[in-house]
């Protein structure tokens, strides 16, 4: 896969995703997106037909869009990544995010990453403990 080939559309630099297979804004949120998602293409070998960006779920009836879904060969959804900026911490507000897009899907494992700082919480009987290593 081709990543990070980025243009000018409208005096606005774009990046093209080579997942959803079309050219995005490059916000700092978007750049930290893209580099997840070549770690887990690239470094981590999850095949990209079981990635899913900026996945709709419903959270209370309200649609919501979760960054990063990642899937099993099953097609249960087993991760979900959610991503900011460099610039923004990974803080309680953040996991409390993820945990409300949890409550859409019902996932093992929770990722949230700045591309500075990633952390790791796998989801067992209802409850999130923190893991050491990413678990896929």
């Amino acid at each position: 896969m081709e990543w990070f080939k980025t243009s000018s559309v409208d005096n606005k630099t774009v990046v093209f995703d080579p997942l959803r297979k079309q050219y995005v804004a490059l916000t700092p949120e978007e750049q930290v997106r893209q580099k997840t998602l070549h770690y887990l293409v690239e470094t981590r070998k999850v095949a990209a037909g079981l990635i899913a960006v900026e996945y709709s779920i419903k959270v209370n009836n309200l649609p919501k869009r979760a960054d990063i879904v990642v899937f099993n060969n099953l097609g249960e959804p087993q991760m979900i990544v959610e991503c900011k900026a460099e610039s923004v911490p990974i803080t309680e507000k953040v996991l409390d995010q993820a945990i409300r897009y949890y409550s859409g899907l019902n996932v093992k494992y929770l990722t949230l990453t700045n591309g500075k700082t990633m952390f790791c919480y796998k989801v067992k009987e209802g409850r999130i403990e923190a893991i050491t290593e990413f678990p896929l």
